[in-house]
């Protein structure tokens, strides 16, 4: 097993609808706004940008993120990543009821030496730290569409 692979699955289940949450999803330069522990993106061009995330952990993360596919029809946005985290997200965002759901899947190998030195003793509170950033992106990102 490689202790620095790690792979990352969240729902968020959104009072809003599909479109309006994919648009919110789509601008990761205001992530920052409604996402406390996205630092900062700085866009590079239209479809890269570096993007500084801290969660609970006294460590900051940064990586660029370069848009792969965009697909407002299937609800997908995918980025490939690279620096502190080497890999691929996705969102995919679907109608769920009344509202929607987002799901958000992450395939990561983590090249940050600092991480990687406590790869094993660290594993466990390195995937609470992620859960928790998750969970606050879906109460920020409800809160922003005003649907808290």
């Amino acid at each position: 097993m490689d202790w620095t692979h790690y792979r990352f699955r969240s729902r968020w289940r959104l009072a809003a609808a599909p479109a309006a949450v994919y648009h919110a999803l789509e601008a990761v330069e205001d992530y920052p706004r409604w996402w406390r522990q996205v630092r900062e993106v700085t866009r590079i061009d239209g479809t890269t940008g570096v993007v500084r995330i801290r969660s609970l952990l006294p460590y900051d993360m940064t990586f660029t993120a370069r848009e792969v596919r965009r697909d407002p029809v299937a609800g997908v946005l995918e980025s490939a990543l690279s620096g502190d985290i080497d890999g691929w997200a996705r969102w995919t965002v679907t109608v769920d009821g009344t509202g929607s759901l987002a799901r958000y899947e992450q395939v990561v190998d983590v090249g940050k030496p600092l991480l990687r030195r406590f790869a094993v003793p660290g594993r466990p509170v390195f995937r609470a730290n992620h859960r928790l950033m998750m969970r606050a992106g879906r109460r920020g990102l409800a809160g922003y569409l005003g649907t808290v």
